[in-house]
């Protein structure tokens, strides 16, 4: 039966969008995503044209985006000093431009529906997972990556978990478009919706069995962490007058206590190290050697005229007397960011204008190899990753997987060192936790975070947060933390895996669809 279109329901699409929101971190409610899918799939099967497809599709992307990552205008405005009404124009168009991947695979579905003649169960429960899917796995490469928010990060804690260390996250979202697919069925009320609602139990039932699965296992002997919270405010961060005060607090953090490994968040040190006074760096080594701790810094680093990286100095005990922390003696170790932030660490061509109204420092770095080799911590390895770049799970799986064909040991520990204050305290500290949640999972591996104001945490490798610190607070986690190894299967196969299930899918969708056109015939 198909439903006549109206202008009320944009609205109610964007409404679902906003709703879906809450299956995210804080919230964690997330049964709601697999409600609004099933909701919006239930709808795409009602209507015949492509165009209102697309923009239902789009009502419910702008949505979910706008409400999700309206923080963005707190780091634009409040803290970049951007004029109002362009930072709400900004966040305002990037929301379209993320709800235009929700249109697409909208309004392809109902084009497929009608060129390969497909039954609504094949449509529920094969071309829109399957669209949905590869639509945010495009999101999460085109113009450089916005994978925020994707569908799979609200199943850190949800029975679809024991699925992400096979298929991934975007796999998730394809798990949960098919969840939604079959609820769309079951409000058919027949024999065919039964069976669907039978299915979507069945697929929740073996995600919980999955995630019963240890496909890593521990490695040597576990470390002792202080991870260290600083808790500087975005706006006293980069202060001349405050700089020296942010560098007297972390050498006083760092030196506290010995650890096994002490870290920093991202750019703790705010100066390039050939601004900071002569001893600052030597000073920490000498620790170093003196407590026998292996001590991660974020600084950023030149390596000559307007060549900058957003990087991690590691010292070790070993480090050399009377180091000048350069980055190129041998016992210093160095991470350089790799996957840079868009206007925030990079400017793509034709926007110098946009990042003109910022006022951010250090807006234009270089960037980091591919792979990089881990900071060795006693008998475990160190992966660091660099805020933002724990977004990007087939990343940190390449990595891993591409360690030793580049000689590389393979790490036992992630790391991640962030500094989201340009957020202030809203949502984006428990969602930017929830994505260091499923690279744990995807890899099997531990994650720890030290951040600048929220959220420092350790986090096994099943994604359980076992120790954190309240966000907004100054202080450095304690913990022991054990090193895993092995290969998960998205480590090996990353999302190859997926794009295949996809490809398969659809295949199988069109063979059907001849088939159906055969009989009628």
């Amino acid at each position: 039966m198909t439903l006549r279109f109206t202008s009320r329901q944009l609205p109610l699409a964007t409404l679902l969008g906003a709703l879906n929101v809450l299956a995210f971190a804080p919230f964690g409610a997330w049964p709601i995503q697999l409600l609004t899918l099933a909701l919006l799939i239930w709808r795409l099967l009602k209507i015949d044209s492509v165009k209102q497809g697309m923009l239902l599709g789009w009502a419910f992307g702008f949505g979910w985006s706008v409400c999700g990552v309206y923080w963005l205008y707190i780091s634009m405005h409040v803290y970049g000093g951007m004029p109002a009404w362009i930072t709400a124009l900004a966040v305002g168009l990037l929301a379209l431009f993320v709800g235009l991947h929700a249109a697409t695979a909208a309004g392809l579905t109902i084009w497929l529906r009608r060129r390969w003649s497909a039954s609504p169960a094949m449509t529920a429960l094969a071309i829109f997972p399957s669209l949905w899917a590869l639509s945010e796995w495009v999101r999460g490469w085109i113009f450089t990556g916005f994978p925020w928010l994707v569908s799979g990060y609200a199943h850190t804690a949800s029975p679809l978990a024991g699925y992400a260390p096979i298929i991934g996250v975007y796999g998730l979202g394809m798990i949960a478009a098919l969840i939604g697919g079959c609820l769309a069925l079951l409000l058919n009320k027949n024999e065919q919706g039964k069976l669907a609602g039978i299915a979507a139990i069945v697929i929740l039932l073996i995600g919980v069995g999955l995630h019963k699965i240890d496909w890593t296992k521990p490695t040597g002997q576990p470390i002792s962490v202080r991870l260290l919270q600083g808790n500087i405010a975005q706006e006293m961060k980069f202060d001349p007058a405050k700089i020296d005060q942010t560098l007297g607090l972390y050498k006083d953090l760092i030196s506290a206590a010995p650890a096994d490994l002490i870290a920093t968040p991202e750019t703790a040190i705010p100066l390039l190290q050939t601004q900071l006074p002569p001893e600052y760096l030597p000073a920490i080594a000498q620790f170093a050697r003196q407590s026998g701790s292996y001590i991660a810094v974020g600084i950023p680093i030149t390596d000559g005229p307007n060549l900058y990286a957003n990087s991690v100095l590691g010292f070790s005990p070993n480090t050399a007397e009377n180091s000048d922390a350069s980055a190129d003696r041998p016992h210093i170790y160095r991470y350089d960011k790799h996957h840079l932030v868009p206007f925030g660490e990079f400017i793509p061509y034709g926007f110098h204008w946009f990042v003109d109204l910022m006022n951010i420092p250090l807006g234009d770095f270089t960037r980091g190899a591919p792979v990089q080799p881990p900071f060795a911590v006693k008998d475990q390895w160190v992966l660091p990753n660099i805020c933002y770049e724990d977004l990007f799970g087939e990343e940190i799986a390449a990595q891993l997987a591409a360690s030793a064909s580049a000689g590389h040991p393979a790490a036992t520990i992630l790391l991640n060192m962030s500094n989201i204050a340009w957020f202030g305290d809203s949502i984006a500290l428990p969602q930017h936790l929830q994505i260091s949640q499923m690279r744990s999972i995807e890899t099997g591996r531990p994650m720890l975070r030290a951040t600048n104001t929220g959220t420092t945490a350790v986090i096994d490798p099943h994604g359980n947060v076992t120790a954190h610190l309240a966000p907004l607070s100054r202080g450095a986690l304690a913990a022991s933390i054990q090193g895993f190894t092995g290969n998960t299967p998205y480590i090996l196969l990353g999302n190859r895996l997926l794009l295949m299930l996809a490809t398969v899918l659809l295949a199988i969708t069109r063979l059907s669809g001849r088939q159906r056109k055969t009989k009628k015939e």
